[in-house]
């Protein structure tokens, strides 16, 4: 009996599942990979056909796929406990990891809460600083100052202090408003900014940003000295800042956080994605002692945080992502990061920039966007320079006319090369007007 052939894995997933972010009318003509097992930076589908995980399969993944050593961290939590609640109750795993967190975090003192993704966690940092302030008694900080083209996850809170786009405008009836500054694209941001900071500075619960580059946006790059000085005058106007690292966080910029180029010292950071290595699902908010404290007081007072999930903590993800850390140091993994990340640099201004189709290359460390100069809209340009790379075995996906380079952190030369050169290629097949 012949194997089921990859159109029709196609027809039973368009089937069953709902894909988010996928319009799912025309999900099978957009050619959707199936993907069956993987091999270390490559995946490979119900027919055998490998592709180089170019976007680290939504920038979770780290190390590769099908890594020996967080298998067996994870077969060696199966033999323990797979999870068990940390409402009231705490787990070996969690406290391990927590532990080796903590050195590592550029926050001060530092308490984890769990979750699930980085929305989830973004929305526990907005909970947590706005009800600091009330815990302290201090009536009118209620609002938040946010960035133009800020992304910060889906959930009603996240896309409040999230920038439009991405399909959010029909919920803004539920959204509450925040104070806008404009977003790294603008070389004023950082004045506008503290120009917001300065006039709305009684008011503000909390300023929320993405330290160094605004993932979302299409890989929007600002100048480290300006986000420290953006974070300094906030934290100097008495303004919690969180420092959304879920795009950012695990390396991908050269370092292990995006703040450490920043000189950054966030009193809430969101963390998320490369936790585990793409691994499991796992996110954490990150308070620093000062906002923690806020929190203490009698057994069931108004003071104590109810906020919880039921898998918070889950022991599977924890240990996962405890090893994970470990072999970012053992495999000297930033290292890599900061070499490849130059040779990606110097190759896509050898072979891409020049390209007539190519507007604008935006990059921080392996973090990635090539924008296409599309000469009117509707052509589509980046899902076909995506398309047009999957046909030739590497793996991206646009956001709109910007095709992301998101690779693990342990990539090659010989990979940084297959992705440049097939980008190129795809480009030159697929933006024909």
């Amino acid at each position: 009996m012949a194997a089921p052939s990859h159109n029709s894995w196609v027809e039973r997933d368009a089937a069953v599942v709902w894909h988010g972010f996928t319009q799912m009318s025309c999900y099978a003509e957009n050619q959707p990979i199936v993907v069956e097992r993987a091999d270390g930076r490559y995946l490979i589908d119900v027919e055998g056909r490998r592709y180089l995980d170019g976007i680290s399969s939504l920038w979770v993944v780290t190390l590769g796929h099908r890594v020996p050593e967080l298998d067996a961290a994870l077969i060696e939590q199966l033999g323990r406990v797979a999870h068990s609640t940390l409402l009231g109750n705490g787990n070996r795993m969690t406290i391990e990891l927590s532990e080796a967190l903590a050195l590592r975090v550029p926050v001060d003192s530092p308490h984890f809460l769990y979750a699930s993704d980085g929305a989830a966690a973004v929305e526990q940092a907005l909970k947590i600083a706005f009800q600091y302030w009330t815990n302290q008694g201090v009536t009118g900080r209620t609002r938040y100052l946010a960035l133009g083209h800020a992304y910060h996850g889906d959930t009603i809170g996240s896309i409040s202090v999230g920038d439009s786009g991405f399909g959010t405008d029909i919920f803004d009836p539920l959204r509450f408003p925040v104070i806008r500054a404009p977003g790294y694209n603008n070389p004023d941001w950082a004045k506008a900014a503290i120009t917001l900071i300065d006039r709305h500075k009684d008011g503000l619960a909390a300023m929320v940003l993405e330290p160094l580059v605004q993932g979302a946006a299409g890989m929007l790059v600002a100048e480290p000295r300006a986000v420290h000085k953006v974070v300094t005058a906030a934290k100097e106007a008495g303004i919690l800042v969180i420092c959304d690292e879920v795009a950012t966080g695990f390396g991908r910029t050269g370092t292990l956080f995006a703040s450490e180029q920043c000189d950054l010292r966030p009193d809430l950071m969101v963390i998320g994605k490369g936790i585990t290595g793409g691994y499991l699902p796992l996110a954490a908010t990150v308070a620093s002692q000062p906002v923690y404290d806020a929190f203490l007081g009698p057994d069931l007072s108004e003071k104590t945080f109810y906020h919880g999930h039921s898998y918070s903590g889950n022991a599977l993800a924890c240990a996962v992502a405890r090893r994970h850390l470990d072999l970012l140091d053992d495999w000297n993994v930033l290292a890599n990061v900061r070499e490849q990340a130059e040779r990606l640099g110097k190759r896509l201004a050898e072979t891409v920039e020049p390209l007539t189709a190519v507007r604008e290359i935006r990059r921080a460390g392996l973090m990635t966007g090539v924008e296409l100069a599309p000469p009117r809209d509707g052509l589509r340009w980046g899902r076909k320079v995506c398309a047009a790379a999957v046909r030739r075995g590497v793996l991206l996906r646009p956001l709109g006319d910007v095709v992301v380079l998101m690779p693990p952190l342990t990539i090659t030369t010989q990979e940084v090369n297959l992705l440049v050169d097939t980008l190129a290629d795809a480009i030159n097949e697929a933006c024909v007007d």
